[in-house]
């Protein structure tokens, strides 16, 4: 074998080693990460449902109901509940599909449609029919039931627009022979009025005991 085969062989090998070495090189520049701050993975919150009285059980806050009533439609909730339909009935005496009838949902005990298997969560939350579905609990819960109520079967992600959900409720609430009476819708107003009212009332009690005794004069 002559020197000239061995030296082209030598340099082809060198050739190819340089173009691997610097394709290594430059792809571990490209595509290098970092070392975290720390091991593990970040998660990051989800963000809340928009303020108000079922903030807390569904894992952010929801406008108050009552209000929002005042002004919804029955006609933009039906046609918002066409996403409900694949699992849910509304006729009087309809069948229960994967979830229950829904005729005359609004003030019904929770867990009570017949023949329909409730997951323990709802049979739990029911409180032995105690409980109703009342205005501010159909918020809460059409606004994110995993939320609102953990180890619920019903697997629907919630409706987020607070004017959407008001209307599927006043729709829920026409399919009634007697429909239930709505919330008053200045209720959340009073009830903070009230409650300024207090301390002032309670430091007004306060300031009367201070006051000193009248000496009888009799």
């Amino acid at each position: 074998m002559n020197s000239s085969y061995i030296n082209a062989a030598v340099g082809a090998f060198l050739a190819v080693a340089f173009v691997v070495m610097t394709v290594s090189i430059a792809s571990d520049a490209i595509f290098s990460s970092g070392h975290p701050e720390a091991e593990g993975w970040a998660l990051e919150a989800g963000e809340g449902l928009p303020g108000s009285a079922t903030a807390e059980a569904s894992g952010g806050g929801i406008e108050p109901i009552a209000p929002l009533l005042a002004s919804a439609s029955v006609e933009g909730g039906q046609r918002a509940f066409r996403k409900c339909q694949a699992c849910h009935t509304v006729d009087e005496g309809g069948a229960n599909r994967v979830g229950p009838n829904l005729w005359d949902i609004v003030d019904r005990p929770i867990a009570a449609a017949d023949g329909f298997g409730y997951s323990t969560a709802m049979t739990d939350y029911a409180e032995g029919g105690e409980k109703k579905w009342d205005y501010e609990d159909l918020n809460g819960f059409l606004a994110a039931p995993k939320k609102f109520m953990k180890g619920t079967a019903m697997g629907f992600a919630g409706l987020k627009k607070d004017t959407e959900r008001a209307d599927v409720i006043a729709y829920l609430r026409s399919l009634s022979s007697e429909p239930a009476p709505l919330p008053s819708a200045d209720a959340p107003a009073a009830a903070e009025e009230t409650a300024s009212e207090e301390p002032a009332s309670d430091e007004a009690a306060s300031s009367e005991e201070e006051k000193p005794a009248e000496t009888a004069t009799e």
